[in-house]
């Protein structure tokens, strides 16, 4: 790493996660690369938890930014984007901004608007769980994943190196796209994949009978399993990408609705090819992602 003050806002599963492979990677390194790591968050058993990782925790925004080379931005979209018109006002000297936001656009046209002193770039690592909050982070969390890095108008060559050598340190594969491809990208591979799960477990829930929990098995569980993300980060990203999240449920609809089509025909031929179809389109899928 390139800078030795490191404020993390949000310790949550992300930024709890960075955190950890910070600290690891620090440990590690040889020669070892000292960084003083500082932990801002709302919640009291969180900064209590931070404790034995971090040099300095707060919960005091203005006072967790006041020094730092870099800051890096873990909380839901919305709270990012309204620290971003903040710390202009917090730090007017200036600084390295780097976000993990799950959606990207709005938060890179807030980083377009900060100062000329300030260099900021948006990520967003690809990877997760349904499950929330630091008790959940691990050092490994973004190892072998994607980490998408979206240049902004104050991103700078050196923030450029700055941001690929930490993406390094977390062990991830940086891949750089623009902020609306980035959008339409996850809307597909992540925003939908959320609502789809989301309305099968409603759909399953609204039977209201017990016995349908032992009869499902792994297909449903895997399936459904990211409707248990987090309420509250999953509300920010699905009003930041609306359009995008629309268009793609739009898609989805029309899909459905073609499959639905032919069942009700009873084309068993055309029925075989999309099914055919939608296998091979998996097993390409596959072989392009072999780390899962």
């Amino acid at each position: 790493m390139q800078v030795e003050r490191i404020c993390v806002v949000g310790l949550g599963l992300m930024g709890g996660s960075l955190a950890l492979a910070l600290r690891l990677a620090r440990r590690l390194s040889i020669p070892q690369r000292p960084f003083h790591l500082t932990i801002v968050d709302t919640n009291p058993k969180t900064r209590a938890a931070a404790g034995r990782i971090a040099d300095f925790v707060s919960d005091d925004l203005a006072l967790g930014v006041e020094k730092a080379d870099l800051i890096v931005l873990a909380t839901p979209v919305r709270t990012i984007v309204n620290v971003l018109n903040q710390l202009p006002k917090l730090r007017p000297d200036g600084c390295l901004v780097l976000d993990l936001g799950s959606s990207k656009t709005d938060i890179c046209q807030a980083m377009d608007n900060l100062p000329d002193n300030f260099q900021a770039i948006g990520g967003h690592p690809m990877c997760g769980k349904e499950v929330a909050g630091f008790g959940a982070a691990t050092p490994d969390m973004f190892r072998h994943h994607t980490f998408i890095l979206c240049p902004t108008q104050r991103t700078t060559p050196h923030l450029e190196t700055v941001a690929h050598q930490l993406v390094t340190d977390l062990g991830a594969n940086p891949l750089v796209l623009p902020s609306t491809l980035h959008d339409n990208m996850v809307a597909v591979v992540s925003h939908l994949p959320y609502m789809v799960a989301a309305a099968l477990m409603r759909n399953a829930a609204s039977l209201d009978d017990d016995r349908l929990w032992p009869v499902s098995s792994s297909g449903f569980r895997d399936t459904s399993r990211v409707s248990g993300t987090d309420p509250r980060m999953m509300l920010d990203i699905l009003l930041t990408n609306k359009t995008a999240v629309l268009q793609q449920i739009a898609h989805y609809q029309s899909q459905l609705a073609d499959v639905a089509a032919l069942i009700e025909a009873n084309d068993e031929e055309k029925l075989m090819a999309w099914l055919t179809e939608t296998q091979e389109a998996y097993w390409a899928y596959r072989q392009a992602k072999k780390d899962i």
